[in-house]
């Protein structure tokens, strides 16, 4: 189950609705005066961090490229196995 946080677009008034993703779009169509509320960054849906994944990989494990390698050499792939 999620928490949805809404506001009311005619009176302001904020609440949480808690419920599946599923009956959420069902919800939303049977109740037009109410919409997501984003003002709260802390329940806001989000991307996460904006970067190059590969970089933050290796500088957050420096041995990944190493471990990759192993498993090239005992695997039959012959595809080659780094983040370079």
């Amino acid at each position: 189950m999620a928490t949805y946080p809404v506001i009311n677009k005619e009176t302001g008034e904020q609440k949480e609705v808690v419920m599946s993703v599923h009956d959420w779009v069902s919800w939303t169509e049977s109740n037009p005066d109410w919409m997501r509320d984003y003002s709260d960054p802390s329940t806001m849906p989000g991307v996460g961090e904006v970067g190059e994944w590969k970089d933050k990989l290796l500088k957050s494990k420096p041995g990944w490229n190493e471990v990759l390698a192993n498993a090239q050499k005992t695997g039959k792939n012959c595809q080659k196995l780094t983040l370079d």
